[in-house]
């Protein structure tokens, strides 16, 4: 027998009661209505893989990916800012735990850690969750996010925005383009192999024990050092982090 959906008069009527709700009894009424407060409960059957005071990792029944893991606050929250600091920072800690075991346990090849912060971003249920997806290659999940241009301007002004919202000071603009940062990466690069080359050339090859020729410079006779020829210009070869960390002046 199908349910009986409700009256608009029996909708208009919950909703006068929802609007008329203190804090406490609107948090107490949604936890009512939570599946996964359910679950937490133990009113709900389902596979748990891990819990503690905070938390609860159970295996969504129908997986991105298998050993695809819904972890839950055992508390109930709708979305990320609703957390306490101390709550939130102890489930992305046990996040990490759990897409560590994943990787020996399902012999995973990498992970997706992913929330859904509200409607508008993919949250079906009103209850914060992290998703913990195992990843191998060609698995057939896909994750596309479009690559929209925007320009200099735009962009500033959503870091102002940011910054303010943020109440930090206003950002600068770098000044420093990337062409420009991938020329003097390769400047670096070939002077290093300069340095190399002189110190390889100023250590004598084993058994070398023939004398050296007399310089054009000094026809007496007298042993004149060989004007050393300047190296030819390398390429600027692959760029690597190496590169980069004596750009800024790193030391090893």
């Amino acid at each position: 027998m199908a349910q009986q959906q409700p009256t608009p008069e029996q909708i208009k009527e919950l909703q006068e009661k929802i609007a008329k709700m203190s804090p406490e009894e609107l948090k107490e009424f949604q936890k009512k209505q939570c599946i996964f407060c359910h679950i937490v409960a133990g009113k709900v059957q389902s596979r748990r893989v891990y819990e503690d005071e905070h938390t609860l990792a159970v295996l969504d029944i129908n997986p991105a990916n298998p050993g695809h893991i819904l972890l839950l606050t055992k508390e109930h929250y709708s979305i990320m800012p609703q957390l306490p600091l101390e709550v939130l920072e102890h489930v992305f800690l046990v996040a990490k735990k759990l897409s560590n075991a994943l990787l020996r346990a399902v012999d995973a090849r990498g992970s997706n850690i992913m929330v859904a912060n509200g409607v508008a971003a993919g949250q079906k249920a009103q209850h914060f969750i992290v998703h913990i997806i195992p990843r191998r290659e060609k698995d057939g999940v896909v994750f596309e996010l479009p690559q929209r241009q925007q320009n200099e301007d735009s962009l500033q002004q959503i870091a102002n925005e940011l910054a303010k919202s943020l109440g930090a000071p206003a950002p600068k603009k770098s000044a420093a383009l990337l062409p420009d940062i991938m020329e003097r990466i390769k400047e670096t690069e070939h002077k290093d192999h300069q340095e190399r080359k002189r110190k390889h050339e100023r250590v004598p090859a084993k058994g070398a024990d023939a004398p050296e020729k007399p310089s054009p410079a000094a026809p007496s006779g007298n042993k004149g050092e060989e004007k050393e020829k300047p190296p030819k210009k390398q390429p600027g070869g692959d760029i690597n982090l190496d590169d980069i960390a004596r750009l800024f002046g790193a030391k090893k």
